[in-house]
């Protein structure tokens, strides 16, 4: 992995591409210690103890302190508005056949996205101001507006910053984002089970070496779980062109234990604290509100086996999306391929249906049950765990696209190169 980097840094067009997504990262760093025009940051804080205020859609969006940022919702209204944009794209035939017309269609259904994830962040933005009400310096109007502008602009530039990532730099841009804000909360997450340690003596110790076992094991476990793939062999018919004879070759489709990877995760997240965004509306929540809001919390039995089945859902959703089976089945069909003992076409399709669904099953409940990792050992430890699977998910897996993304642009380096010459 190592070879990799070195080997990129020194081409010239990808270190540059490096830079520039480093470069990207200090702004989306720096603006999370911007504060809020005329917010009481002190206060702010302090609220936040007092509440314990930290999930982990606060650290995909920034972390703790980007709470009072103009950064403060993150990257989250555009996850959602994907979410929303990809459940309508199947609901209306229209945006299908638009997401089916090659590359302008795709850019009119991010258009659309773009927008809704301005509309999203106004929402967003007017119940984040509103749940700081009390904490600005001064009871007008005129800061609250420009708040919401504020909150508008900063999740909008953060949305844009994502999108260069993807056009100019390495790897997915929201992965990056959402990658950078984990990676930054990491040293308090340590610095919080060193003290744990120094703090409570010979049971501190054994309590952090038993997390950092656990902990040690999930990421092995992630490792082999992100490179898990089934190959169905393929097998191509030979041609006569004139005298000669071409094809026969035989092959493999290499088919993902977890082709959703993060972003089925990710989407579970935001779907589960959409309510406890939704109470920062209203005033009085109410005891039924504020109990469903609890409940709904990963920590909460019900909250982690609900975690459990949305993680499930989106990954079978994603892999439906990317994964079409019949596409596949024709392209094979065309191509003289065939898979041996699978009549070609419909049968063809019927099989890689069972063979996608049954492997994805697979990599839905491991990724499930790494997600789940933090929130047992807060239950089995009795410590509120700073990183553990999710986290672990994510950056492991946008660290292993960031080494895969580099290969390919090396890889495609060296042909031009050779084609050059």
């Amino acid at each position: 992995m190592f070879n990799v980097f070195i080997n990129a840094w020194k081409v010239k067009e990808i270190r540059n591409k490096i830079l520039y997504t480093l470069m990207i990262f200090a702004i989306v760093r720096l603006g999370t210690i911007i504060a809020i025009p005329g917010i009481d940051v002190v206060g702010v804080k302090e609220a936040q103890q007092a509440a314990g205020i930290g999930t982990l859609y606060s650290m995909i969006a920034g972390g703790a302190n980007s709470q009072w940022s103009i950064f403060a919702m993150g990257i989250g209204p555009y996850i959602t508005s994907s979410i929303i944009m990809q459940l309508l794209t199947i609901a209306i035939p229209k945006l299908e056949q638009m997401s089916k017309e090659g590359e302008e269609g795709r850019k009119k259904v991010q258009s659309y996205s773009r927008y809704l994830t301005v509309v999203l962040a106004l929402l967003q933005g007017l119940g984040v101001t509103y749940s700081y009400r009390g904490l600005f310096i001064a009871d007008s109007m005129l800061l609250y507006v420009s708040s919401v502008v504020t909150l508008i602009a900063g999740s909008t530039f953060i949305m844009w910053l994502a999108e260069q990532i993807s056009a100019k730099g390495i790897g997915n841009g929201s992965s990056m984002v959402i990658f950078i804000n984990i990676v930054s909360s990491l040293p308090m997450a340590t610095k919080s089970m060193y003290d744990m340690a120094a703090g409570s003596g010979t049971k501190g110790i054994a309590t952090v070496a038993g997390i950092l076992v656990v902990l040690l094991i999930v990421l092995v476990f992630i490792v082999y779980l992100n490179d898990g793939e089934r190959r169905l062999p393929v097998q191509y018919s030979a041609k006569m062109a004139g005298r000669k004879q071409v094809g026969g070759r035989s092959t493999f489709m290499p088919i993902k234990v977890n082709t959703s990877g993060v972003i089925s995760i990710i989407f579970a997240i935001s779907l589960l604290q959409f309510p406890e965004q939704i109470g920062q509306f209203i005033p009085n929540k109410g005891e039924t509100f504020t109990k469903i809001i609890e409940t709904l919390r990963m920590t909460n039995p019900v909250g982690a086996c609900l975690y459990v089945v949305l993680i499930i859902i989106f990954t079978y959703f994603y892999t439906s999306i990317v994964i079409n089976p019949n596409q596949i089945a024709v392209n094979m069909k065309k191509s003289g391929g065939f898979i041996p003992g699978i009549r070609p076409g419909q049968p063809t399709s019927d099989y890689i249906t069972r063979v996608v669904s049954r492997i994805t099953l697979v990599g839905a409940i491991c990724y499930a049950i790494l997600a789940m990792a933090p929130v047992v050992m807060q239950w089995i430890f009795k410590v509120n765990v700073g990183f553990g699977g999710t986290t672990l998910i994510i950056v492991v897996g946008v660290a292993l696209d960031i080494v895969k993304a580099l290969e390919s642009q090396l890889l495609m380096r060296h042909y031009k190169g050779f084609l050059g010459h």
